[in-house]
């Protein structure tokens, strides 16, 4: 059975701030940027920019809580740092569309 991984106390916490909002304000955050509305994510290769990415999973990954290696299935692209993007309904529906794929 796979171990589970342990709830850690929030950093907003951690440095004495009354509230999220607070810490994030403390830190520079600007947590008025975020979009209205249902958002969907989407994780692109740095290299090629496909959006046809996935998780590697080992078995010794799968021990500790999973991996954190990308993996393009594209250009065979390996990292950690893949490219995250959030948008909204209408802009994945134009990206969708971009793309050639259809929505059911």
């Amino acid at each position: 059975m796979a171990k589970k991984l342990k709830l850690s106390t929030p950093e907003w916490i951690l440095g004495g701030y009354d509230s999220k909002a607070d810490w994030e304000k403390a830190q520079g955050i600007d947590s008025s940027k975020k979009k209205a509305g249902k958002t969907f994510k989407i994780r692109e290769c740095p290299d090629c920019g496909s959006d046809d990415v996935g998780l590697v999973l080992s078995n010794s990954d799968s021990e500790q809580g999973g991996g954190d290696e990308w993996e393009c299935r594209k250009c065979k692209w390996k990292g950690g740092d893949i490219v995250e993007k959030e948008l909204t309904e209408d802009e994945l529906m134009k990206y969708m569309d971009k793309k050639g794929e259809e929505m059911a």
